[in-house]
Formats: C-alpha cells, structure tokens, sequence
C-alpha cells in the first residue's frame, strides 16, 4: 500500500525562515516514517496566491493535496499540523480531513504543538534551550499570534504556568489576550530592566518581523523601549528549535499508534 506523510502548517512567503523552520520540520517528521513519500501543504490562501504570482511557486491546501494523493493511489495518508494551538486553521484541517475519510483506507491526524499539559511542560523545556543568558533583572518576551477562536486562551495559560513556575519567561499575544501593554505594566512592577523578544510562532514572518521587532511606532520593541525597558528582539522560529521539531515528531507517532 502506498504511504504518503502530509506536513501541513500556516506557511510563509520568506524562504530563507520557511528552510530553517517549515523545512526542518518536515525533515525531522520525515526521518521518523521513512516508509512514507512527504508531500507539504498550506492552510494561508494569501501566502500561496503570493507564492504562485511572485516566484512561480504552487503550493496546495489540505484539500487539494488530499485529493491528489487520492488520485495518486495513495491509501494510507499520516498528516501533521505545524500549527502551534488547536484554533480556527487546525479544526478546518481536523473537518476537512473527516470528510475525505473515505477516500482512504486510513488517514491520521497529528495534534498541533499545544494540546495537552505535558505539552506546555515540554515546550517550556524547549524555550529554554533557545534563550539567551539572562541577567538577573532581565525576561524573555515570548509573542505568539492570538487568535479570535477560543484556543487563543493557551498563550494566557502558557504565560500564567510561567510565572507560577519562575520561569523567566513571558508570553503575549498580537491578536489576543494576553497584549503587550497587559505584560509591560506587569514587568514593569517587578522591575524588570531588559527584555529580549523571540517569537511564539513556527516562523519568525511578518509579525516577527514587523510587529515585534521593527522601529514601527507600535512595534513591542518600540512600546518596551518608551517604557523604560529595554527591548533586544530575536528573529528565530520555533521550527529551528530541534526540541519543538522533536515534539511535533512524538504528536505523530501517537496519532500512527492510535489509529
């Protein structure tokens, strides 16, 4: 029976951040099922439109890769989501996904990067490998995307398990709770004189780029600064983190062991 392993994530218009981080990822999943031929979609229309009409390049969404890989005679389909939380692009992925189920004799889904306790545990470990040595009045800024669906609660319940443990790290949201003016007023009462920001985000794109670490006058670099707190911002993805790869790998194996 053909095999086929379908890595699917929000994407990315840099090439430069979709070969360290999407690339990587879809590497690491790869060598955990090397019985299965890889194939790669996006869920962002805007960034495959941009793709075709810049560079050429034609990327397909969940659907119309499962569909072609239907044609293809393949009939057993391993998916994996690059996306960081269970939100409004996982569960089009999770309903598109049930509805081709009968084209296949079997189609798993792996779970995006937070959706389980452990998994909160295990990406605090990751981060901590990818941060910068701290002095002591200094935190991490972690800035993840938000989102409108109700999953947008687990950036505040990342960023809450941080401070109850210590951990000298923060987390914020563009588009959601927590906002960067809700974390600034809080390091500011206990004091803390520098931040260094990094993304929450498979790549480091746009909002990394843009809305994070640009001179914009409502960039967070830009809003710590006026603050009096000093704000260095790191442009990596969490797909450079092998860590954060190793986790999406285990999401994976245990969507394989269950189905």
């Amino acid at each position: 029976m053909k095999k086929a392993l379908l890595v699917v994530s929000f994407g990315t218009s840099y090439p430069e951040t979709c070969e360290k981080n999407i690339v990587a990822c879809e590497r690491a999943l790869a060598a955990s099922c090397p019985d299965r031929d890889l194939f790669r979609a996006f869920t962002s229309g805007m960034i495959i439109r941009k793709l075709k009409q810049r560079d050429g390049i034609e990327i397909d969404t969940p659907l119309e890769a499962l569909k072609k890989l239907a044609e293809q005679g393949y009939q057993d389909v391993a998916i994996q989501s690059l996306h960081i939380i269970n939100g409004d692009e996982y569960e089009k992925i999770a309903h598109e996904v049930q509805s081709l189920r009968p084209l296949f004799n079997r189609l798993t889904l792996g779970k995006p990067l937070l959706s389980g306790h452990q998994d909160y545990v295990r990406l605090m470990q990751a981060l901590e490998q990818q941060m910068p040595a701290l002095n002591a009045n200094e935190k991490v800024v972690f800035m993840g995307h938000g989102a409108s669906h109700h999953a947008f609660a687990a950036y505040a319940c990342l960023d809450h398990m941080m401070s109850v443990q210590r951990f000298p790290a923060r987390v914020g949201a563009v588009e959601s709770y927590p906002e960067v003016d809700v974390l600034i007023d809080s390091l500011s009462q206990e004091g803390v004189r520098g931040v260094h920001l990094m993304p929450l985000m498979l790549v480091a794109g746009d909002h990394a780029i843009n809305d994070m670490a640009s001179d914009e006058e409502d960039s967070w670099k830009t809003q710590f600064n006026a603050a009096g707190i000093p704000a260095t911002p790191w442009l990596n993805g969490l797909g450079e983190n092998p860590a954060v790869r190793a986790m999406f790998v285990e999401h994976l194996q245990q969507s394989l062991e269950v189905a």
